[in-house]
């Protein structure tokens, strides 16, 4: 059983984030005091495809990026991850 202070994460799939099609989860764990901090979906087969297909329509673009193009989006992509900090 989920609470508000454990919650249930979603897929991030085709630039969003959305529900797994499925019903099962897997308890997100803290290792120093063994407390489930969140529920992680166990994934099914449609959300596998579902992410791969957008992955595939993702690299067509993509792949004909320059490399600085890609390290400059990776560089905001990190610079945002440590601004969550």
């Amino acid at each position: 059983m989920t609470s508000a202070s454990s919650p249930v994460l979603q897929n991030f799939i085709d630039g969003e984030f959305v529900a797994s099609s499925g019903t099962d989860t897997l308890n997100l764990v803290n290792p120093v005091d063994e407390s489930v901090v969140g529920q992680a979906p166990i994934s099914t087969a449609a959300d596998v495809d579902a992410a791969m297909s957008a992955a595939a329509r993702a690299f067509t673009t993509w792949g004909k990026t320059t490399p600085g193009a890609r390290q400059a989006a990776l560089l905001k992509l990190a610079d945002a991850i440590e601004a969550q900090r």
